[in-house]
């Protein structure tokens, strides 16, 4: 009898194990949803959207971009963290809801236990854009402005404690400025108030920006790279524009549910890094002011550990005026 129930239960374990290791090797059999945690036309949203573009061609099934916006893209993220850890739902992440939130927001979820690393994607800087109504041309010319009137300026950024809050207020100290920190749902609102003159500056990505900078609806004063833009060769640099000390910029990373199968994972992170080599893929991205920036799961997983460190480091330098 004993030997009946042991065979039984062992032919239960192998039926049950089976459909599981089908399905990572099967994967996918239908659409992938990506959810990007800021709303349509930020930086994020525009990177995210040519990943996903390719990896629909290259897995053979539609990515639906699904935009969940709001609490530093902590939505988004806390959505997919819920999800079934099947590889249908993915994350499409900038750096503040997972290196930035856990040292600034009480979150439903820890992103280093929560979260399955698949690969980095990019690197973005941050271009200091204004309304062109403020009356300065270079950035030396902005800071003095400022001074000239403690508190009269306001700036943007994608929302409390993102990467552009932060950078603003450490941008605001290297500068020894005065203005006032007004947050937003992504970047894309954010932009549309600063060119109705409605904010006069903020700290952005090239996606974002650089087309209304072209078009003469923003105006940029530096940007924090070590070398020019060659989408934007007429904005300097911050250390061009004599504040050496200051550099800012977020980056995109694809995650999934922590416990997604391994073998999805590692197929997504071989084709995302196919991707990220391709010639017109790496032009498509560096128009947009991107540097791409490819990974193995486990490089993006201490990439991720060492920005949750810098980031929790700054917070606390940062708390008084980031309070204000």
């Amino acid at each position: 009898m004993k030997r009946r129930t042991f065979l039984a239960a062992s032919s239960l374990m192998l039926t049950t194990a089976v459909p599981r290791l089908g399905a990572a090797a099967d994967w996918p059999e239908r659409p992938i949803r990506m959810v990007i945690g800021y709303p349509p036309g930020g930086s994020t949203d525009v990177g995210g959207r040519l990943l996903a573009e390719q990896l629909s061609s290259r897995l053979g099934q539609q990515i639906v971009v699904e935009n969940r916006p709001g609490a530093s893209g902590t939505i988004g993220a806390a959505s997919v963290v819920r999800a079934e850890p099947d590889g249908y739902t993915l994350l499409l992440a900038a750096s503040p809801e997972v290196s930035i939130a856990l040292s600034t927001m009480s979150l439903s979820y820890d992103p280093r236990r929560d979260l399955k690393p698949v690969s980095t994607v990019g690197t973005v800087p941050f271009l200091l854009v204004v309304n062109p109504s403020v009356p300065a041309k270079t950035l030396a010319e902005f800071i003095a402005y400022a001074r000239a009137n403690p508190g009269k300026l306001n700036y943007s950024s994608f929302g409390e404690n993102t990467s552009n809050h932060m950078g603003g207020e450490l941008f605001k100290r290297i500068a020894r400025i005065e203005a006032a920190h007004v947050p937003y749902k992504g970047s894309g609102p954010s932009i549309a108030d600063v060119i109705a003159g409605h904010i006069d500056y903020t700290l952005d990505t090239p996606p974002a920006v650089q087309e209304h900078v072209k078009a003469g609806k923003l105006r940029a004063l530096a940007v924090a790279l070590p070398s020019r833009l060659p989408s934007l060769p007429n904005v300097p640099t911050f250390a061009e524009a004599g504040l050496p000390d200051f550099s800012g910029g977020t980056w995109w990373g694809l995650l999934a549910p922590a416990k997604t199968p391994d073998a999805v994972v590692a197929r997504l992170n071989r084709e995302v890094n196919a991707i990220l080599q391709m010639p017109e893929v790496r032009q498509r991205y560096a128009s947009l002011g991107a540097v791409v920036q490819g990974s193995s799961p486990e490089a993006f997983g201490r990439y991720i550990d060492a920005e949750i460190t810098k980031w929790s480091e700054l917070a606390r330098q940062m708390a008084p005026a980031a309070k204000r």
